[in-house]
């Protein structure tokens, strides 16, 4: 498909998400359960009593969303609430903090706002549940869930091998780790090429371990292009680009290794599992560059923020975002708004999109 065809597409497909009020599909749900692990742009309420900054239970966070304030870093949908809409879910799936006996049974969200790969990262903002956690609460699920399958490890292991797992980490060991000198000697500690090197080497254990508690449908995400998000924009003034080219560089040496992994993974390494990578780098670049024609008017400011670009100081407690949340790729400094998260589902679901490889998330979830 031509780029201008899929950009019409795209467009296409946000009208239609407009037109419908959201991206609810009458259907069965496609797997019995959607195991979610990564940062804020998918926490669901995990960090709501953590002490740290890293929180989004105020308003206007949730405005759009029919919860209201749940602890979700945007106006409305995160980017896995619709996608579990499109895998067929009827409800979203439980933070891990409120998520325990049968509720678990279909899925739990153990993304915490600020994590890393990386323990230390994101502790600048105070708490949280790194993806070493995540993983190990994960650990603390099966084993809870063990007992609705009467000890039978061949049951449990056969119902988890067809739930969907999505994991999106990276984003935070660059912005709250390695580019944070004044917090962290990660910078002096390792060139960019190390850096990538060490959180592969970490993450491709964190993956391992899942899959050796059950993980085998596996969607993992890339590092959008962070040196272009608000917070960035309202901080960078350097020569010849707009955005911070260096932070860009650096993430698309991990994307690449994260890529090489999948490969890894499907070429039998991870014996009977399925990895699906979604090119969320190129995929913010994409609008970015051609936010008109994806139905965007603004893609370098938040709705809601204070400063530069809305991207100085995150949306505080009771401010009044922008009027038409529709016309904004971000939200705040650092995450989209409902509709991307919405328009990035529906692209990556089913469409013939180059933003999955090497099959899209419908083709997963009927292996």
């Amino acid at each position: 498909m031509s780029f201008s065809n899929l950009v019409l597409s795209v467009f296409l497909l946000v009208l239609w998400s407009a037109s419908t009020k959201g991206c609810a599909q009458r259907q069965a749900a496609q797997g019995p359960c959607f195991f979610i692990f990564g940062d804020s742009l998918v926490d669901n309420g995990n960090n709501n009593r953590m002490i740290t900054l890293s929180r989004a239970n105020y308003r206007p966070y949730g405005i759009d969303f029919p919860g209201g304030v749940t602890g979700r870093f945007t106006n409305g949908r995160t980017y896995v609430d619709a996608l579990a809409q499109l895998l067929g879910f009827r409800n979203y799936i439980p933070p891990y903090a409120r998520a325990r006996g049968r509720a678990s049974m279909r899925g739990v969200n153990y993304a915490s706002g600020a994590a890393g790969i990386i323990d230390e990262t994101g502790n600048n903002l105070g708490d949280h549940a790194s993806m070493n956690q995540q993983v190990a609460n994960f650990g603390n699920t099966v084993l809870e869930m063990r007992r609705f399958f009467r000890g039978d490890t061949n049951a449990l292991n056969n119902y988890l091998s067809k739930c969907i797992f999505y994991s999106g980490m990276g984003s935070n060991d660059y912005l709250n780790n390695y580019f944070m000198p004044s917090f962290y000697t990660s910078s002096s500690d390792y060139n960019t090429t190390a850096f990538s090197a060490k959180l592969l080497q970490d993450y491709t254990r964190q993956l391992t371990q899942l899959y050796s508690l059950g993980a085998r449908k596996v969607i993992i995400t890339a590092v959008g292009q962070i040196g272009c998000i608000p917070y960035q924009l309202a901080r960078y003034h350097g020569n010849g680009s707009r955005c911070n080219e260096e932070i860009n560089k650096a993430i698309s040496l991990f994307n690449s290794g994260l890529r090489n992994l999948v490969d890894s993974a499907n070429s039998g390494q991870l014996a009977g599992a399925k990895f699906v990578y979604l090119d969320f780098y190129q995929s913010t670049k994409d609008i970015v560059q051609n936010g008109s024609a994806y139905g965007f008017e603004v893609v370098d400011k938040g709705c809601c923020g204070v400063g530069r670009n809305n991207g100085q100081i995150t949306c505080l407690p009771m401010q009044q975002p922008c009027q038409d949340r529709r016309k904004y790729l971000f939200w705040d400094a650092f995450h989209p708004t409902e509709v991307a998260n919405i328009m990035l589902a529906k692209t990556t679901y089913s469409t013939q999109s180059p933003y999955t490889y090497p099959i899209n998330i419908q083709q997963l979830a009927m292996l």
